[in-house]
């Protein structure tokens, strides 16, 4: 937690850096590109090692890395060395840290909670992760008024340093696999091996597929969102950096309600049309963000809220859905590959983002895109099966989902 409030913080300052400097919204958009296409081309791989690896050595490598990264970042800011192109490579260095950081530590969860409490411990993860973003996000706006960027960036560092103690004490579980009845040879398995038994088992789960389907499509039409916010706030509305950490934590508000919300409720019964109906809402939220009048903050922030609010119901969900489903010797790679799978075609949307919002204007985009988002959540319902999927019996049935997995042929 310490060490994401550190990279909320360096995230939010090298990201408005870009806005001040260049105000352009094709700039945001490469950066938002190379970032994401490395971090999607690098899920897969983390995957795989994290199945193979001690994952607490793992996280202890990769975020070691990117404190080391941004101690350089910062350097170079001292001396005035800085430049758009060396952001863009150190922001690319870090995506590919976290890249092997999420998979692993989503892997590392359901060897540590019980099943039945699964979505109870997400929806409290996603609770903390709101919190911390929407306090961290405040405090860069605070900090950029106050101080230089190569001063605000040695947060990252020292959190970093925090984080590391209970990382260093916490006991995580090893897998072993011979106990779960996977006769796996570790040495003689290929790297592409491990990459499609991973792809297999996603597809060996009813339902899945489809729904990643779907977050894969809203993750496209989105990127425009996530790619030219802070241009949003800065061009279209006339905002500051406080303008925009507090648009961000309105939004993270709407992230920490949704998470309260599915910690206290403990049945979730039509999983699946909650997904999609929260999936809807989030659409209405973006329509109507892009929709405010110049300065009228007030209705970007109900915009926000909505956005926000529907991220942790259908993240809990859908990952409590695959790990209660996943054999856990297998969790790493399913994680990667399904983050993998929504994000692929995120850096083709963020390339995009940049020539359309030149040509629409950046409101317009963001209205169209959401528009297109519903007509999609809508088409997905009626035309395919998933509304006669029922994750509860799926994941009952994980005895026998398991043995097939485990029987699947590479």
């Amino acid at each position: 937690m310490f060490s994401l409030f550190g990279s909320t913080v360096a995230y939010f300052v090298l990201i408005w850096w870009l806005t001040i400097i260049t105000g352009s919204a094709i700039i945001l958009a490469v950066a938002s590109f190379i970032t994401i296409l490395i971090s999607t081309i690098c899920m897969p791989i983390a995957g795989v090692f994290s199945d193979k690896l001690n994952r607490k050595t793992m996280i202890l490598i990769v975020d070691s890395l990117q404190a080391y990264t941004t101690l350089i970042l910062t350097i170079l800011f001292q001396f005035n060395l800085m430049s758009v192109l060396i952001v863009l490579i150190f922001m690319s260095a870090r995506s590919i840290f976290q890249a092997f950081h999420a998979p692993t530590v989503a892997a590392i969860t359901p060897s540590m909670v019980p099943l039945e409490k699964l979505i109870r411990i997400n929806s409290i993860s996603f609770l903390f992760l709101g919190v911390i973003q929407i306090f961290a996000q405040l405090i860069a706006a605070i900090l950029w008024l106050l101080f230089p960027v190569n001063v605000i960036l040695w947060i990252d560092i020292i959190t970093f340093i925090i984080a590391l103690i209970p990382l260093i004490i916490v006991k995580i579980p090893l897998i072993n696999k011979k106990s779960l009845g996977v006769m796996e040879e570790q040495e003689k398995n290929s790297f592409f091996k491990d990459f499609r038994l991973g792809f297999k088992t996603l597809k060996a789960i009813p339902g899945l597929l489809i729904i990643l389907v779907m977050f894969t499509i809203i993750t496209f039409l989105m990127a425009p969102l996530k790619t030219l916010m802070s241009l949003y706030v800065h061009n279209v509305h006339g905002g500051q950096a406080g303008h925009y950490a507090l648009t961000l934590t309105f939004f993270q508000g709407g992230i920490v309600i949704g998470a309260v919300i599915t910690s206290i409720k403990k049945d979730w019964t039509h999983k699946v049309r909650t997904i999609f109906i929260s999936n809807g809402i989030g659409m209405v939220g973006i329509t109507i963000f892009a929709l405010a009048p110049k300065g009228f903050y007030l209705i970007i922030a109900g915009g926000a809220v909505l956005m926000g609010l529907t991220l942790p119901i259908v993240s809990s969900l859908t990952t409590t859905f695959i790990q209660t489903t996943v054999p856990p010797d297998k969790m790493g790679r399913v994680s990667s590959i399904s983050s993998a799978l929504s994000a692929s075609i995120l850096p083709i949307g963020t390339i995009l983002s940049g020539p359309l919002a030149e040509i629409l204007g950046i409101s317009s985009l963001f209205f169209y895109s959401a528009i297109l988002g519903l007509i999609v959540i809508a088409s997905i319902w009626t035309l395919t099966n998933i509304r006669k999927v029922d994750l509860d019996k799926v994941a009952e049935n994980r005895e026998i989902i398991n043995e097939k997995i485990n029987n699947i042929s590479i």
